[in-house]
């Protein structure tokens, strides 16, 4: 008879895939709304942004940001986020990786990691898309306080990262 001594094992296994962010996350580069790539001119821009068809970003996650080392007034985001009200469904500065990232940590944050509580859990080692090592990172603080043992990659091979020390016994 076959053993299946990982489903024996008690091993919890967490793939971070499932913190991603749903939503399409789509770039708004204010480069495109620069004078020679350079000056934002406050007037064309405006402009720009009421005959812009916000609809194309019904229900996405605009990620607003410059892609040339112009200086850009604070006032520019907050038109964007203010033209952008009621068809996004968020607007958040930074490159559309920088706010991918920002959103899989917040909803990381919001998860309930008491459930690993005595729990021998493996951080799953491969996904679909590259992982930031910083959701790795993130992941193993919200455990420590919980799991008895972390562990990275999969259930037939795993780095151990962590192993709750017992307490020591008192001397009488």
């Amino acid at each position: 008879m076959i053993e299946n001594k990982v489903a024996k094992s008690g091993l919890v296994t967490i793939d971070l895939e499932q913190f991603r962010e749903r939503t399409e996350v789509v770039s708004f580069d204010l480069k495109d709304y620069l004078f020679m790539e350079l000056i934002l001119k406050e007037k064309d821009f405006r402009e720009a942004l009421e005959n812009l068809n916000w609809s194309q970003f019904e229900n996405k996650v605009i990620a607003v940001h410059c892609s040339t080392d112009a200086i850009i007034a604070h006032w520019a985001y907050m038109l964007v986020a203010a033209h952008a009200n009621g068809f996004a469904k968020k607007v958040a500065t930074g490159t559309p990786d920088e706010v991918k990232l920002r959103l899989m940590l917040e909803n990381m944050r919001s998860h309930d990691w008491k459930q690993y509580d005595d729990k021998r859990v493996l951080l799953k080692g491969c996904s679909d898309e590259e992982m930031n090592p910083a959701v790795y990172a993130a992941a193993t603080e919200e455990l420590i306080p919980y799991a008895t043992r972390l562990m990275y990659g999969e259930a037939c091979s795993f780095v151990p990262v962590y192993r709750k020390k017992s307490p020591k016994p008192v001397s009488s």
